[in-house]
């Protein structure tokens, strides 16, 4: 049974008083806050009535589970269902006694507005004085922060830093004009989001938290962009799902990061298809500790596959990722196992020991400046042989799915990382015209944010270092997307795919590094005299822009929104076996000797010189820091 606390005890007292207040001072407030004597029995006895009534009522509306000091819109719903229950009351004593004289008709709308005015106002008026009480003291404290937006996010911030001795909010600025001069709070919205240099001046705030969550990409980089004029510190709140479920809070602001600014819209993808696809089902993913592996591997956990075998190459990666699901899904069958797709015979053992349904080949070396000088070798065996290794394990124990994690640099490539990546893809239609069974897919896309090797950490490092921040060219754009985004786009493919396609994902406009330099540079609260950009030169094997479908290529729509499917020219059926000899070949060749093999399977190969023009010019002194 629940424990009546002497507090609840306290307030139950009171609700009965409110009512009894409430019945008499209707009658009161009736007669023109005259005494009316001729009532006297009818007050007397409805109390009787009511009273008990109206406990009853309150204990069932469970108004005292919560707290007074919390008292919000659940408990004012609470409230008017005891108020309710009295007036029910009221009905039935004047319905059923008859009482002479009898009960006004007037105390219908009295009675109740009286009693739910006295309830409700009594908890409202303890909440501000508890309230005043502990947070008072705490008024004109803190740095003084201006909100962007005066929606449902800024009403819940501005209620938290109120209790804040961290934050001090002098200023609201929206650029709807219906809400200039209106108050959220006690702090009123100034005017529009252009005039914040001015305003932040004015009102002598550093700091500017953007609380609108759901803002466009276009309006954050211009409140970024109005911040890095005024030298101001630009902060955000978390995701709207995270507001709605009551998770903002001044311990949720954080620093807006270079991914808000590139940010896009959230994908979605067919849930039903893809848990067809994996439910129930062993799933392999190889290269499952890396930056796209990993996130493959959580995003796979929500479709509850019965269970996950990871293979990674690195054992760090491994520990990190295996740890990660010993964390978030302990009963989840979770096989961690160390091995080199180049090892067919390691790979032979996993597979037949748990006999994946679906495959996804993650695993490759995709450093372009690295595999271009003292590696290509390398890098040809682990993307290129590891993925023959790797297919012809899923086709043998007759997996029903292959994924093979592909790259935009494998279109017309001009690095050695790119064609064996093409190579791959080639190897992959060449595997599925030869052998009907298991479905084989590619998915390409380009960079991903914060990926290992990425741009950004680069950048994130030579910024805390003091800089100068290195940009190879003044002219070099990229294509970006999320981790996660890339991840469930990945899924969706795997799951539509009906053997051979080349899906390529949407992956938006092409994004200028330099700019990408500069935003990074500002959001860390430096100038461009204080953090210096430097242009080094293109590295060897590495393009201005990157593509993402080859020349000779069209393109058709699937039913999602951002994956296309590629048509690229037919593959032949022997590939596979030519192939396989050239990847046994004893002893290593040179990086020269592998280039001129790759342009032989792969046309559309032109490698670039590994003394560009470029770099030669930077070397010169042409190129200079921007």
């Amino acid at each position: 049974m629940h424990r009546i606390s002497r507090k609840s005890l306290l307030v139950f007292v009171f609700d009965l008083a409110a009512v009894a207040l409430a019945w008499t001072g209707a009658f009161w407030l009736r007669f023109n806050f005259a005494w009316p004597d001729d009532y006297a029995h009818t007050i007397a006895t409805g109390l009787l009535v009511i009273v008990p009534v109206h406990a009853l009522a309150c204990w069932l509306a469970g108004l005292y589970r919560g707290l007074w000091i919390f008292a919000s819109l659940p408990d004012l719903k609470r409230v008017l269902k005891a108020v309710a229950g009295a007036l029910a009351a009221m009905v039935a004593y004047a319905l059923l006694f008859n009482p002479q004289p009898s009960v006004p008709r007037s105390f219908v709308v009295l009675f109740p507005l009286l009693l739910t005015v006295m309830m409700a106002g009594g908890r409202v008026a303890y909440r501000m004085w508890k309230e005043h009480r502990m947070f008072g003291a705490l008024v004109g404290q803190g740095k003084p922060v201006i909100l962007i937006g005066a929606g449902r996010a800024a009403s819940m911030l501005v209620r938290d830093m109120e209790r804040s001795p961290d934050w001090r909010v002098v200023g609201i600025l929206d650029d709807n004009v219906n809400k200039w001069g209106r108050e959220l709070g006690c702090h009123r919205v100034i005017g529009a989001i252009d005039s914040l240099p001015d305003v932040a001046g004015d009102l002598k705030a550093r700091h500017v938290i953007l609380a609108i969550p759901s803002a466009s990409v276009g309006l954050r980089r211009k409140v970024a962009d109005l911040c890095a004029q005024a030298s101001l510190q630009l902060m955000t709140v978390p995701a709207l799902e995270d507001i709605m479920s009551g998770k903002v809070s001044v311990n949720s602001i954080r620093r807006v990061e270079i991914e808000d600014l590139l940010g896009r819209e959230a994908v979605s993808i067919d849930c039903a298809e893809v848990a067809a696809l994996l439910s129930g089902h062993t799933v392999l993913i190889t290269g499952a500790g890396g930056s796209i592996g990993s996130e493959l591997c959580r995003q796979l956990a929500h479709f509850l596959p019965s269970r996950l075998v990871l293979v990674e190459q690195s054992e760090y990666a491994l520990y990190t990722i295996e740890q990660w699901f010993s964390s978030h899904y302990p009963e989840m069958e979770v096989v961690p196992l160390a091995a080199d797709v180049k090892d067919r015979g390691r790979l032979d053992e996993i597979f037949a020991a748990y006999s994946p349904r679906v495959v996804f080949h993650a695993a490759a070396y995709k450093h372009v400046p690295l595999m271009e000088v003292g590696n290509a070798w390398q890098a040809v065996r682990n993307n290129v042989l590891g993925t023959l290794n790797v297919a012809r394990c899923a086709q043998k124990h007759h997996a029903s799915r292959f994924v093979l994690i592909s790259t935009d640099k494998a279109v017309n490539p001009t690095n050695v990382m790119g064609a064996s990546k093409r190579l791959a893809e080639m190897l992959c239609q060449a595997l599925t015209a030869a052998e009907p069974g298991t479905l084989f897919e590619t998915v390409r896309f380009g960079n991903v944010l914060g990926s290992n090797g990425s741009v950004i950490p680069k950048f994130q490092e030579q910024i805390a270092c003091g800089g100068p921040v290195t940009v190879t060219h003044p002219e070099i754009t990229r294509y970006f997307m999320s981790i996660p985004e890339a991840a469930l786009l990945v899924l969706q493919a795997g799951a539509m795919g009906e053997g051979g396609e080349i899906f390529v994902l949407d992956m938006g406009e092409s994004v200028k590094i330099v700019d990408l330099a500069r935003n990074m540079i500002r959001l860390s609260g430096f100038t461009e005299e204080e953090i210096r950009i430097e242009f080094t030169g293109l590295r060897p094997g590495e393009k201005l822009y990157e593509e993402l479908l080859a020349d000779a290529e069209q393109t058709r729509p699937t039913h999602h929104p951002k994956l296309r499917i590629a048509r690229s020219r037919p593959v032949v059926t022997d590939l596979v076996q030519e192939l396989d000899v050239w990847l046994h070949t004893t002893p290593s060749p040179s990086d020269e000797q592998v280039r001129s093999e790759l342009r032989r399977w792969v046309p559309e190969y032109q490698p670039m010189p590994l003394e560009h023009p470029c770099r030669a010019e930077n070397r010169n002194g042409v190129l200079r820091k921007g």
